[in-house]
């Protein structure tokens, strides 16, 4: 029998679809949704499920992006074949996308059993929340929104994919929360610290989900709720994705600084009440 059901799936995919590019913990958010719903957020195939509906809005990114990506892709290809192409700067974006994510896929694949066991606790994605919402202040606060998309450089490229590591070891920190306040610490404006945030998370969440694709079939899953679930994901992800570049644009993080402690304190709450079980 499915651990989960299409009806879950539907709410986990909004879930999922909303958090994953806001700054507030798409695992977060996922592992206490499951928690409520009576979901074991530590069994296998759960987690699978999990990382499996994230390519729902990862295609979300693709689609929404897809003007940009083609045009960085094509630069990249005909960098490989054309020497004078390999100044360009989309070429070299390319390159810089790759090795960001190399530190992500070799501490994910360490740390793996770590991951899903004790870090797994909700009670870390609580305090992960209340952490990094502080991070997340001061970058908002210290930068000084000075450079634009077209100034970034091998070195941002490799420090803000490498801030996703925090996310990775610490569900609740926010993978977007991390990747964007590590722009604002390097001076990017909001809207390149978050367009940059989009393009490292990529082939992250991409990987991730293929992955545990296998975990999420072989492990008590099945295909429908996976199905259902990722193409809620999408739908959601590409609303909320076209939401937050408007938003970002004219306002700070505070809005979301402020909600992420009210989640994680009300967490804590209902974890020391044992209203849920962490």
């Amino acid at each position: 029998m499915s651990v989960i059901t299409v009806g879950q799936a539907v709410v986990l995919g909004v879930v999922e679809g909303v958090t994953e590019f806001l700054p507030i913990s798409s695992t977060g958010h996922l592992k206490i949704t499951e928690g409520l719903m009576g979901i074991p957020v530590d069994d296998k195939s759960v987690v699978g499920f999990t990382a499996v509906i994230q390519v729902g809005a990862i295609a979300a990114v693709l689609l929404y992006f897809l003007k940009d990506i083609t045009r960085i892709v094509g630069a990249w290809g005909r960098g490989l074949v054309n020497k004078e192409e390999r100044y360009h700067h989309d070429y070299k974006f390319a390159w810089w996308v790759i090795y960001a994510t190399v530190p992500i896929v070799v501490v994910g694949l360490a740390a793996k059993p770590l991951i899903e066991g004790t870090l797994a606790s909700l009670w870390v994605v609580a305090g992960s929340l209340i952490v990094g919402s502080g991070v997340m202040w001061a970058a908002d606060q210290m930068s000084r929104l000075k450079r634009g998309e077209d100034d970034t450089s091998l070195k941002d490229a490799m420090i803000v994919g490498s801030a996703q590591i925090l996310a990775l070891l610490f569900p609740g920190f926010s993978r977007s929360g991390a990747t964007m306040s590590a722009g604002l610490m390097l001076d990017l404006e909001r809207v390149a610290a978050t367009r940059l945030s989009f393009f490292l998370g990529i082939p992250a969440l991409t990987g991730a989900g293929l992955y545990e694709l296998k975990d999420a079939l072989g492990a008590g899953v099945d295909p429908l709720p996976l199905i259902v679930g990722t193409a809620v994901s999408f739908v959601v992800a590409y609303a909320s994705i076209a939401w937050l570049l408007k938003y970002v644009a004219k306002h700070s993080f505070n809005a979301f600084v402020a909600y992420r402690i009210v989640v994680g304190t009300l967490l804590l709450g209902l974890l020391g009440t044992g209203v849920l079980n962490a």
